[in-house]
């Protein structure tokens, strides 16, 4: 078999400032087979005992340094989630993926990203670019080898190996402090989305009505409803793409107005209470909620960009937006106060400082 070797150097990032980024370069990592790239290693035990504090995060290359993992790391929360684009592999045509390849043996070795891995228990979902290709979905030909490599790099193959896609699902704490978390595909079984006419800073897609079109096969819809049935009292929902958001036109569930209420739906017949929606995907991160989707108020925390900040401050505006957005690099928090019944949705900067945050009461989460 024929050995790739990637030499990459990492690239600097400086991030949450009011100053142009700047380049920093790290030293060369040494060079590493990507025909099969290392995985990330063994990690942190999963907790066996309450959440109370859960972070969040998305949207990092490997040829930067990532400091804000470090920043996580140091912070101690019982659970990190990476909620997609952990790695930035996109083809550029080559269906054995050696891209893909190279961005997880890069991520590897990274020396931020094992910083957190061998400190902090965490989880995973996928984006297009660990899916492997820009906005794709299920038409992706390489898409069975993309979640091949997803599954050997996190370690989920003996969970998610037999389903079309790499959904999972996970119950954490004891009987009264439940956590479920369930992390979404929002990739392997979408079908194309409709292109506008004419694209703008606003995204490039419209919202279809079509029946045909589809955000999750129906396996996943099948499992869906059965892991909302399953006991907990928080249930975090997990989406690469945004949820709730609607003052964009790039991906998000509003693309797909029949899948989006198929999934409050689900929710909704499930008898689900304790839902709160994260996502990632947008380089910008902020709070939402809206009322009439569930049975009791929505809420959705966007996290993004990890160290993938495009620019300083978005005046992009949903109808169910709390506050502004925040554009530069930044994680998440859910931090769950189960004596006092509430919870905290916080967005966190570079040094870990909430710079967005919004208190719910376990009753308005139908608890």
């Amino acid at each position: 078999m024929r050995v790739l070797i990637v030499t990459l150097a990492f690239l600097g990032l400086a991030a949450c400032s009011s100053q142009p980024a700047t380049e920093a370069r790290a030293p060369a990592p040494p060079a590493i087979d990507i025909v099969a790239p290392p995985g990330a290693g063994a990690g942190v035990a999963l907790p066996s005992g309450a959440l109370t504090t859960i972070m969040f995060g998305s949207c990092h290359t490997a040829e930067r340094p990532i400091p804000i993992l470090r920043t996580i790391a140091q912070a101690r929360p019982d659970l990190f989630v990476y909620l997609g684009d952990n790695v930035y592999g996109d083809t550029h045509g080559d269906m054995s993926l050696p891209e893909l390849r190279a961005q997880y043996a890069l991520l590897a070795a990274h020396p931020d990203f094992q910083a957190l891995r061998t400190s902090v228990p965490m989880i995973a979902t996928w984006d297009d670019h660990d899916f492997g290709l820009n906005d794709a979905g299920g038409e992706f030909e390489a898409k069975a080898l993309a979640k091949t490599l997803f599954e050997e790099f996190w370690g989920t193959g003996a969970r998610t190996g037999s389903r079309d896609g790499v959904y999972d699902s996970y119950v954490f704490g004891p009987e009264g402090r439940r956590v479920q978390i369930i992390l979404l595909d929002t990739r392997y079984g979408r079908t194309p989305l409709t292109r506008l006419p004419q694209p703008s800073d606003r995204g490039r897609y419209a919202r279809s009505t079509d029946p045909a079109q589809r955000m999750l096969s129906e396996a996943q819809w099948a499992w869906l409803a059965e892991e909302l049935r399953r006991p907990a009292e928080i249930r975090i929902i997990a989406s690469s793409i945004q949820v709730l958001a609607d003052g964009h036109d790039w991906e998000a569930w509003e693309t797909l107005p029949l899948e989006q209420a198929r999934l409050y739906e689900t929710i909704r017949t499930s008898g689900a209470r304790g839902v709160v929606f994260v996502s990632g995907d947008r380089h910008v991160a902020g709070l939402y909620a809206e009322d009439g989707r569930l049975s009791h108020r929505a809420y959705e925390l966007t996290a993004s960009s990890l160290n993938l900040s495009f620019r300083e401050t978005s005046d992009e505006r949903s109808s169910n937006q709390l506050g502004d957005l925040y554009a530069p690099v930044n994680f998440g928090t859910m931090r769950i106060d189960w004596a006092g019944r509430r919870l905290t949705l916080e967005v966190n900067d570079l040094e870990g400082r909430a710079v967005r945050e919004q208190a719910i009461a376990f009753a308005d989460l139908g608890l």
